[in-house]
């Protein structure tokens, strides 16, 4: 008879456990929204980070370039390039190492891990959204990109090879993939 309660208390300490695990994190960008689930643009590196209570990291590339990434504790990641006096006119969103877990909250009610390449597919084709295969250079290889323009920025969403949103990147201008 020892043996049932205690399966029972592992069981239920197992299913708290995955739900803790599996559970969707949310991406608590609301002030940084607009009512259309769209970031506002021009930010400032301060004003991001105060909306969502971290410090701004901030790093040059060989160029001398300077950006900026907000890591947070969700799991996602914000990053950019900054204009004068830290200006942020573009955004980038992802999980820290591309880990499997599902973030939800982003631009345009999309969700890292869980929205599909069909699914975006259809919701964006009234901004002519186009499609490309990415090739086995790419990060995410056999998988897709989908660039649309909304308003004065043009949205790329990465999805792997599972047609799983990876990435989204919002920027004022188109950029070549041989920049990087």
């Amino acid at each position: 008879m020892q043996t049932k309660p205690f399966t029972f208390i592992a069981t239920v300490f197992l299913l708290v456990l995955s739900v803790t695990v599996f559970s969707q994190k949310t991406a608590a960008l609301n002030s940084l929204l607009d009512k259309n689930s769209e970031f506002v643009f021009p930010q400032t590196a301060d004003k991001i980070s105060k909306a969502l209570s971290i410090k701004t990291v901030f790093y040059e590339d060989a160029n001398e370039e300077k950006y900026a990434k907000w890591p947070m504790k969700t799991g996602l990641e914000l990053y950019c390039s900054l204009g004068k006096d830290n200006t942020v006119n573009e955004m980038f969103f992802t999980t820290s190492d591309n880990k499997p877990m599902v973030v939800e909250g982003l631009p345009f009610g999309l969700i890292l891990n869980k929205s599909t390449l069909q699914d975006s597919k259809n919701r964006f084709s009234k901004y002519h959204a186009k499609t490309q295969k990415l090739g086995s250079d790419s990060e995410f290889s056999g998988g897709s990109k989908l660039v649309f323009k909304k308003g004065k920025h043009y949205a790329t969403l990465l999805f792997d090879n599972k047609n799983l949103l990876k990435s989204l990147g919002l920027t004022t201008e188109l950029i070549d993939p041989a920049a990087n």
